[in-house]
């Protein structure tokens, strides 16, 4: 089974960077989208940016400008850098990435990183 093993997380002062990085181990027939969500003390789970194995990037409106998604599908690895960092970025972010698990029938599966914690102090 394909896990996803986050790291990269950690303390950053309001206006510094960290990058975020997730790669898939494991046997894989391939891997479609991959991305990046994350989830606050006493909110959703929401989702901050995703690309397609083609490469397309979308972001979530309060993230744009300032982190970057990208992927190396050599390595199965998806990354996250994020800059300019506020406050409200604090949460604990999940990598997630849509996995073909079955040659045939085709079969897809979502699935996600354990998760690693972005404290961004003002």
């Amino acid at each position: 089974q394909v896990q996803l093993v986050e790291s990269g997380g950690g303390l950053v002062q309001a206006g510094g960077s960290l990058r975020l990085s997730c790669a898939a181990s494991g046997s894989t027939f391939g891997i479609n989208a991959m991305g990046w969500y994350r989830q606050a003390p006493g909110k959703q789970r929401e989702l901050v940016a995703t690309i397609s194995s083609g490469g397309i990037t979308n972001y979530v409106d309060s993230v744009e400008g300032r982190f970057t998604i990208s992927r190396d599908n050599a390595k199965n690895t998806v990354y996250l850098q994020m800059n300019s960092l506020r406050p409200e970025d604090t949460a604990v972010y999940f990598c997630y990435a849509n996995i073909q698990e079955r040659l045939w029938p085709p079969k897809w599966v979502d699935q996600w990183g354990q998760g690693t914690q972005v404290t961004v102090s003002s």
